[in-house]
């Protein structure tokens, strides 16, 4: 099928393509203009504005620890009716049917859940699986895994390391690897209760900045496009901008990618000790091009902590609210669950400002990404009003204006002018995403790429405009008119497949044995173990 989308203005800044035109799509992809012949369907586009399908590279969506948080908090969350029992987990309510709708309504295709334990890999993919509309993906959680830190502690070759990350890659299906207060976990069994970046682990004998670098250097020889992701040491603490700080240092030229940055940008001044450090950050940032950064901006009101940083979550349960939380343990990272309400007091207002001052002073948009780390800063869905907090001052000016003064006093937002451009959130949210995870698919509206495309009628309010696109295209079928999802489709989970040496699959079917008296088989799986049509896709690693 032919499809014409007709007079929209056109903002696709990998191709120069920013004004008026039309795009065409055949079946599943964009083709270039045809010579000649009609379209099978046309789209009038006129006042729209046209970007590629957005891409979210941190949003914790699937896994354990989201279901456990959806146990810990029923009242926060409705499971839907039973779904057709074709489906995966079909005896579970239709919890994950609202993710993908919600996200394509707003012109998202793609989605990255960030944090996905090994061990749990299959239990993810099904639950990813059970989105629908957009296409998904994984991070592999390593650094706190006995294996690792074992050959690290008795220098195994790099050869070896890059063998058991390239494993733990393919046979997780994820797409990069991620690595959570690196040695935090494992330090945190042995009664450790505090763990910076040059702390060494219990019994392992490792520090954290160790395990940090030796994961980076494996994850660039391999040619995982990914980055290293790298959420830091002492996550939330006044004066974590000083961990930030000495792990973007730590780059030393390699790409690393620096996860939920408004977390570590607290200083420790004014009476309080907690102040802004987001302007150093964004400084260090600026001059430090192989670091690329995800913000995990905090919007006011209800949510949930999710996170794999066990040390932190344990920290942090005295104040959840509402007053329940759940610490788990294990191997590996372990995690928690911590329910937190951001008022508009001091702290929370200093969180918020903090946000938006790394978005608004980190000057290069290919180098930062658009998150509220979901559902940990915000859910996802507050994204339409964080838009127009960023294309808009005089949105910023009047939030301002009802905030506690004390807390804008410790933080240079109200001297920021700066008003990101349309055409600044088409590479904040496509094309430097697409780039940054190898997807050289999307991202873009050029020939050749999938037809994932976001359409937006123009209109004063940013929020309203963003937040319910005129027509949403997945893989060139329509999604989503005038806000409203059409029908449903399944997506696929993008995944790397290295091939590691058959020396470390005979090592670790050893390891396995001896450790948990389990075959090598209990970790892994076959791709017919997800009930769909092809549902994996590939990317290369980068040669």
């Amino acid at each position: 099928m032919l499809t014409k989308i007709a007079g929209g203005d056109i903002i696709d800044p990998v191709n120069g393509r920013l004004g008026k035109g039309d795009l065409w799509i055949s079946d599943d992809k964009i083709v270039a203009a045809p010579a000649a012949g009609a379209a099978d369907r046309t789209f009038d586009a006129a006042g729209c504005i046209v970007m590629a399908g957005a891409i979210d590279i941190h949003s914790h969506i699937g896994g354990g620890n989201v279901n456990t948080a959806r146990l810990l908090l029923p009242e926060q969350h409705a499971a839907h009716q039973a779904r057709p029992a074709t489906t995966p987990l079909s005896n579970a309510g239709w919890s994950t049917f609202q993710t993908g709708c919600l996200y394509a309504k707003m012109g998202f295709t793609t989605v990255v859940e960030p944090a996905m334990s090994p061990g749990a890999a299959l239990h993810t993919h099904l639950e990813l699986a059970d989105i629908p509309i957009i296409d998904k993906a994984t991070l592999a959680i390593l650094g706190n895994d006995d294996f690792l830190l074992s050959m690290i502690r008795d220098d195994a070759s790099s050869q070896m390391i890059e063998d058991y990350v390239a494993w733990t890659v393919a046979s997780t299906r994820a797409l990069g690897v991620k690595v959570i207060n690196a040695g935090a976990a494992a330090a945190f069994k042995e009664n450790v209760r505090t763990f910076s970046l040059d702390d060494v682990v219990p019994s392992y004998g490792v520090s954290s900045r160790k395990i940090v670098k030796t994961l980076q250097a494996a994850v660039a020889s391999l040619g995982v496009p990914h980055p290293l992701h790298v959420h830091c040491n002492n996550l939330g603490s006044p004066g974590s901008a000083d961990t930030a700080a000495a792990t973007i240092a730590a780059a030393e030229g390699l790409p690393l990618h620096l996860a939920h940055l408004q977390f570590y940008g607290y200083g420790t001044e004014g009476k309080r000790r907690f102040s802004s450090a987001a302007a150093r950050l964004a400084e260090l940032v600026n001059a430090t091009p192989e670091v690329t950064i995800d913000i995990g901006q905090v919007m006011f009101g209800q949510t949930v902590t999710v996170s794999s940083d066990v040390m932190r979550q344990f920290s942090a349960r005295g104040s959840a609210q509402p007053k329940k939380s759940v610490i788990h343990d294990g191997d590996g990272n372990g995690g928690g669950i911590v329910p937190y309400r951001y008022g508009k007091d001091f702290y929370g207002t200093m969180q918020w400002a903090i946000g938006l001052e790394l978005f608004l002073l980190i000057d290069d948009p290919w180098r930062v990404f658009f998150t509220t780390d979901h559902p940990n800063g915000a859910p996802f869905t507050a994204y339409p009003a964080l838009f127009e907090l960023l294309m808009s001052r005089e949105a910023r000016t009047e939030m301002m204006a009802g905030l506690p003064k004390s807390a804008m006093a410790l933080s240079t937002l109200a001297a920021v002018d700066r008003e990101y451009t349309f055409e600044e959130i088409a590479v904040m949210t496509r094309a430097a995403p697409a780039k940054l995870l190898g997807l050289t698919d999307r991202g873009h509206l050029g020939a050749g790429a999938i037809a994932d495309i976001a359409v937006y009628r123009r209109e004063d309010n940013i929020a309203k405009m963003l937040g319910q696109a005129a027509y949403v295209f997945k893989d060139g079928d329509l999604v989503v008119q005038d806000g409203e999802i059409t029908h449903y489709r399944w997506g696929k989970a993008l995944r790397l497949n290295p091939s590691p040496d058959k020396a470390m699959l005979r090592r670790l079917v050893d390891y396995h044995q001896q450790r948990y008296g389990l075959s090598l088989d209990w970790f892994n799986f076959p791709d017919s173990a997800i009930a769909r049509e092809q549902p994996f896709g590939e990317v290369a690693c980068r040669t």
